[in-house]
C-alpha cells in the first residue's frame, strides 16, 4: 500500500480538478476532518433560510458538520435568542414542523411561551412561563438528532460571550421600541450607547445571558425550571415587573407533541401546518385552494420569527419564534440575561399566529417545500399564499414568496422535484423585503 501511495496521490493531482483530487486523497488517507467540525459534509448539504443571519450560518455549518435538519433548527432556535431578542429567546417560545422521510407523516413541536394560572402577583408587565429551551430540547430529543444537544448549544453561548453584531433586523426592532424599551436599565446596558440604539454591526455582549446558556448546557434545559436557575428565576422575575413566578407554574410546563393538520395538496402531495396557534395558515390554504381571498385575522397580533432548515436526506423543519410581543414585555431579567416574553391572554396579549408549513409526498416518502411566517397578523397568509403558489401552480421560490402579502414575510426551501431525489433543483430563499438570509445548499 505504501509503495502505491504516492502514485495515487500524483494520479489525483492530474485529474479535472483540486476537487476530485481531494476526494481521491481523502479516500486514501482518510479525511482530517471529524464529525462535528464544518466540512465534514462535502456536496450536497441542503439549505436554510433565517430571519436572521447568524442564525442562518449556523445552521449551514451544522449541516456541514453531519448533523441533521433538527440539528440546525435547534442551533439556530438558540443562536437566534441570542441575536435577534427581540423576536426570539430563552423567555419566550415557539412552535416547529418536522417531516422526516423515514416517518412519513409530519410531526408538531408546540412549545409556546406559556399563559399563567391567573394575573400574578406584583406584575405591572405580566411574564409567560418560558419555553423555549425546554422545547428545542424536545425538537431534538423527540427527532432524528446526528450531534449532541450540548454541541448545540455552544454557538449561541460563545456569540452571547463574545459578542454578536447587530444585524438590520435587530436594529430596526431596536428602533422602534427604544423609548419604553431604554426605560429598562437591563435593556439599556445591553443594545444601547448613549441613549440610542446600538447601530447595525455593533457588536453586543451579554455575559449574563452567556452564563445561562452555559448552565442549561452542563445541567440541562430543566434547570431553568426545577433547579438553579430555576429559583434565580423566581428571585429576579418580580424584580423585571412580571411577577411571581414559581415551581407550580415552571414544573409542569412541557412542550406537546402533536399530529399535523394536513390537508390534500395536488395529485398525490400533500401540505402539512401547525395546529394551535397555526392553526390559521391551514385555514387560509384551504381558501386560496377553493378560490377564496383568506380573511385576516383581527386585531394587532405579536411580532415573530421564522426559520427554514432541510438536509440531505430530506428531512425538513419549518419553526416559528415568539415573545408574545416585540420584545415580550420589554425587560430584561436580571442576572439571566434574557428578556421575558408578555403573559398571553392577560390585557391586550394575544397569542401569536405561529405560521409554518411543510409540503410532502406520502407515495414518494419525499419533502416538498417548507415555509415559515412571521409579520404578525401577516404570518397565516405569508405561509399559506407561497404553500398555494409552490405546491399548487409549480411556482419558483421567487414567485412563490411574492405570494406573502405585508406585512408578512416568509423563509422557504423548495425541491421541485422533492427530496430526496433532485438534489440539484431544490433552493432555499429569504423574503426580499425582510433581512433575512438564505445560505446555498452545496459545499466544495
Amino acid at each position: 500500500m505504501t509503495t502505491r501511495l504516492p502514485a495515487l496521490l500524483l494520479a489525483a493531482l492530474t485529474l479535472a480538478g483540486c476537487e476530485t483530487a481531494r476526494s481521491v486523497s481523502d479516500a486514501v488517507l482518510g479525511s482530517s476532518i471529524q464529525a462535528g467540525q464544518p466540512g465534514f459534509v462535502r456536496g450536497f448539504l441542503g439549505g436554510v433560510a433565517a430571519e436572521d443571519p447568524l442564525a442562518a450560518a449556523t445552521a449551514r455549518e451544522v449541516l456541514a458538520a453531519g448533523g441533521t435538519a433538527v440539528d440546525a433548527a435547534v442551533a439556530a432556535g438558540f443562536v437566534m435568542s441570542v441575536t435577534l431578542p427581540s423576536r426570539a429567546g430563552l423567555g419566550g417560545g415557539g412552535a416547529c414542523l418536522v417531516f422526516d422521510p423515514r416517518r412519513g407523516e409530519p410531526e408538531a413541536v408546540m412549545f409556546e411561551a406559556g399563559e399563567r394560572s391567573g394575573p400574578p402577583a406584583g406584575a405591572d408587565r405580566p411574564a409567560a412561563v418560558p419555553m423555549m429551551a425546554r422545547g428545542l430540547f424536545a425538537l431534538h430529543t423527540r427527532q432524528r438528532a446526528g450531534r449532541p444537544f450540548e454541541e448545540l448549544l455552544a454557538p449561541a453561548e460563545q456569540l452571547a460571550r463574545f459578542g454578536a453584531p447587530v444585524s438590520r433586523a435587530l436594529h430596526a426592532d431596536l428602533v422602534a421600541v427604544q423609548g419604553p424599551l431604554f426605560a429598562d436599565p437591563q435593556a439599556r446596558a445591553i443594545w444601547s450607547r448613549n441613549g440610542a440604539a446600538l447601530p447595525v454591526g455593533e457588536r453586543v455582549v451579554n455575559p449574563a445571558l452567556a452564563a445561562t446558556l452555559t448552565a442549561l448546557r452542563t445541567q440541562g434545559v430543566g434547570d431553568l425550571h426545577q433547579g438553579q436557575l430555576a429559583r434565580r428565576l423566581e428571585e429576579a422575575m418580580p424584580l423585571a415587573g412580571g411577577g411571581a413566578i414559581g415551581a407550580a407554574e415552571l414544573r409542569p410546563a412541557l412542550p406537546r407533541l402533536l399530529p399535523a393538520v394536513t390537508l390534500a395538496g395536488r395529485g398525490q402531495d400533500r401540505v402539512s401546518f401547525l395546529p394551535d396557534s397555526g392553526l390559521a395558515a391551514a385555514q387560509a390554504f384551504g381558501a386560496l385552494q377553493s378560490g377564496q381571498q383568506p380573511a385576516p385575522p383581527g386585531g394587532m397580533l405579536p411580532a415573530s420569527a421564522g426559520l427554514v432548515v432541510f438536509d440531505r436526506t430530506g428531512m425538513a423543519v419549518s419553526c416559528a419564534f415568539s415573545l408574545n410581543n416585540l420584545w415580550g414585555t420589554g425587560r430584561v431579567v436580571p442576572g439571566l440575561g434574557f428578556v421575558a416574553a408578555a403573559a398571553p391572554g392577560l390585557g391586550r396579549v394575544q397569542p401569536p399566529v405561529l405560521a409554518a408549513g411543510i409540503g410532502w409526498n406520502p407515495n414518494l416518502r419525499a419533502f416538498r417545500m417548507a415555509v415559515a411566517g412571521s409579520g404578525q397578523e401577516g404570518a397565516a397568509m405569508a405561509v399559506a399564499g407561497p404553500l398555494a403558489a409552490g405546491m399548487l401552480r409549480d411556482a419558483d421560490a421567487a414567485t412563490a414568496l411574492a405570494q406573502a402579502p405585508a406585512p408578512g414575510r416568509a423563509q422557504l426551501g423548495l425541491c421541485a422535484r422533492y427530496l430526496p431525489g433532485w438534489e440539484q433543483l431544490c433552493t432555499a430563499a429569504t423574503d426580499p423585503r425582510g433581512a433575512g438570509v438564505a445560505l446555498g445548499a452545496t459545499d466544495r
